[in-house]
């Protein structure tokens, strides 16, 4: 038997509920990983408030991401062995290659049980071995904001020394895309309302910091500060209401990308003009493959990019870290502990 957390009727955060239920068995070409340490995302919140992948069974294990290690293997599996250390892409099906709509249909801690349990079965073929060199707690949250921004960043927009990086608040995406951005030797700006949480970042590396409270027209803000240049890379996380603004603030040849289920309430019609004077490009994207998360792990180990942790829960404790975690003031990645 193993302790499990599942997702309940997916009325809200109180629907997550603690259970004990027979461990699962790793079947041919899977394994059965222990996990040791997960990290909670904005996805994980929203699948217990039916925002995201409703309908769920309420037996659903949620958590898309962690770090664990291998305890049995399924028939035919010879990638890993008993008692590595392995992390896995939440998109399981998507190996290399392009995208394609198909890998929406193996989600971990959606379409099919997550990490937030004493064994997860996972597919022998999406786990990754994690260098010996690296801690839990520094590749435990890469599944899904650190692959999507090394898919932004380093895949799509090519990023390099001299660009400008901007970020839209300070949550587990931003933060992602300010270590990687850094790392390949661009600027990062960054924006929020606390003046607190900006304080944070700039000891973090970000070079340009904007209030949008004391700064309503953010982008205009950015402009003066980089006297006109605006920046070359956008980390679009606000949706449709901040479209526009990431917009006004883009360089030329600038590159939008945008990130995550935030649809909005504005509606922002964009500056059509400008993309064709700015030669704008504005991409959706889809977090990553398995391909791109090895090299992901690579980065981090040859730049020694570590995780800012804001709080670490034992598993016991895991409503109390959604709750925490829900309430949005802080600033790193929350964790849960086995």
């Amino acid at each position: 038997m193993m302790k499990a957390f599942e997702i309940g009727g997916q009325t809200g955060l109180d629907s997550l509920r603690a259970t004990t239920r027979p461990a699962p068995v790793a079947g041919p070409g899977q394994v059965l990983v222990a996990p040791q340490l997960v990290s909670l995302i904005s996805r994980d919140v929203q699948i217990l408030r039916g925002t995201y992948a409703a309908g769920q069974p309420p037996q659903r294990i949620p958590v898309s991401e962690g770090v664990g290690r291998v305890v049995a293997l399924g028939e035919g599996v010879t990638q890993v062995a008993v008692g590595d250390r392995v992390v896995c892409g939440h998109f399981a099906d998507w190996i290399d290659g392009p995208f394609t709509p198909a890998i929406f249909g193996h989600d971990i801690g959606a379409t099919h049980d997550g990490w937030l349990a004493e064994r997860v079965v996972l597919p022998a073929a999406s786990v990754i071995k994690v260098p010996p060199a690296l801690a839990d707690e520094d590749v435990a949250g890469l599944a899904s904001a650190g692959l999507t921004v090394w898919h932004a960043l380093v895949e799509m927009c090519h990023v390099k020394p001299g660009d400008l990086v901007l970020c839209l608040g300070t949550g587990g995406v931003a933060l992602a895309a300010l270590k990687l951005a850094k790392a390949h030797g661009a600027r990062v700006a960054m924006t929020s309302s606390s003046d607190a949480k900006l304080a944070l970042v700039r000891e973090l590396g970000a070079d340009i910091t904007i209030n949008y409270r004391t700064h309503p027209d953010w982008a205009a803000e950015l402009l003066a500060q980089t006297d006109g240049a605006g920046a070359d890379i956008v980390i679009e996380t606000g949706g449709q209401d901040t479209l526009g603004q990431s917009i006004a603030a883009i360089a030329v040849n600038g590159t939008i990308v945008v990130v995550g289920l935030t649809p909005g309430v504005q509606h922002a019609i964009p500056d059509y003009l400008k993309f064709v004077t700015h030669n704008v490009t504005i991409r959706g994207i889809a977090n990553g493959s398995r391909a791109m998360m090895v090299d992901l792990l690579a980065a981090v180990e040859t730049h020694g990019i570590k995780t800012v942790v804001s709080k670490t829960f034992p598993f016991d404790e895991a409503p109390e870290a959604y709750r925490y975690f829900a309430q949005a003031q802080h600033v790193g990645k929350v964790m849960i502990a086995f």
